[in-house]
């Protein structure tokens, strides 16, 4: 598969198709390691490829809720489904333009997307990754460790053979350096990047926005819009475009995942959804759009996740359908 340009101007509708038959190939559970050199080519060869692709899972993202009620809806393709009792394959024929049509949302369903199971082809070269659910300490040098949390995925930099960072592909981590190390460690997530020479700070990275919280010690943060310099309990986000202002922060709450739980304070539902799906093998959908915002505030523990969904559906009075693969609609 080849969609190289030769020189060329981009043609916005021309990129978008082609950001589309790019995500098509690679989650088609075919793809070969010519197709994912063949992608990076393409990927890096503009800036609007790269922004392409990204919206190309955005849309694919945003339309999960709608492929699962129409999998609650139809029995034919829900029995269809069952009777598959596998993964989710992507056939090369699915996905669909940039206006969701009903038929295209039906073509996708026919054919079981992943709801937002897959990994974006972009993290497969990591140096280190976690599973969904699993967290995974690196000692990368001396008086420096890693605890990486669920679904991430990192590269290691090395200049003159010591490791003098990382890279940040997606998903969350954090850095412990002892006050003897008397050298700069720095973590790229995005468009920005993150530098310390002794303390703790952690570093998230999803869907383009990245979140920095300084634990202990000082954090100086660089992006193309400025830097800050972050103190203890302070914390700074940004995406490729915008730098956020400095807030105060809870570390202890910020990193409770390090402990085996996750804390949230007046937090909207879906956003809760959201968080618990990171560490939930299968997908939860909350359907019933009417609580997105709804806040909630509590501690919950990371290995009791299918118990604290018990208790949403609960309070809420929702009605809860179970799919193969782990897949949960909340209704």
């Amino acid at each position: 598969m080849d969609m190289t340009h030769t020189g060329e101007p981009d043609n916005a509708d021309q990129v978008r198709r082609e950001a589309q038959a790019w995500l098509r190939r690679l989650t088609s559970g075919e793809a070969t390691q010519r197709d994912v050199e063949g992608f990076r080519r393409w990927q890096d060869g503009s800036p609007l490829h790269a922004q392409a692709f990204m919206e190309a899972k955005r849309l694919w993202k945003a339309l999960d809720p709608a492929i699962g009620q129409m999998m609650a809806a139809n029995p034919a393709l829900l029995a269809s489904h069952r009777q598959a009792g596998r993964r989710p394959v992507l056939a090369r024929r699915a996905f669909l333009g940039a206006a969701a049509s009903a038929a295209g949302v039906a073509g996708i369903a026919a054919v079981y997307p992943p709801l937002g199971l897959w990994a974006p082809v972009g993290e497969w070269n990591a140096d280190f990754r976690t599973a969904t659910g699993e967290q995974r300490s690196v000692a990368l040098a001396d008086g420096i460790d890693l605890t990486l949390n669920t679904q991430t995925r990192v590269q290691r930099q090395v200049a003159e053979g010591r490791t003098v960072g990382i890279d940040l592909l997606a998903g969350e981590a954090a850095v412990d350096m002892a006050s003897s190390t008397r050298q700069a460690f720095g973590v790229v997530a995005g468009a920005g990047r993150s530098e310390a020479e002794a303390g703790r700070f952690e570093v998230r990275y999803l869907d383009g926005n990245a979140c920095v919280t300084c634990i202990e010690g000082r954090v100086r943060v660089a992006h193309a819009m400025g830097a800050r310099m972050l103190e203890a309990g302070q914390q700074l986000s940004y995406d490729a475009a915008s730098l956020g202002k400095v807030a105060v922060v809870q570390p202890a709450d910020v990193s409770a995942w390090r402990t085996g739980v996750l804390v949230f304070r007046q937090t909207p539902l879906a956003r809760v959804v959201e968080e618990i799906n990171r560490y939930r093998p299968g997908r939860v959908v909350l359907l019933a759009k009417r609580l997105n915002d709804r806040e909630v505030s509590g501690r919950f523990a990371i290995a009791a996740l299918d118990t604290v969904l018990v208790q949403i559906q609960r309070s809420y009075d929702l009605d809860a359908r179970s799919l193969p693969g782990g897949v949960l609609l909340l209704s």
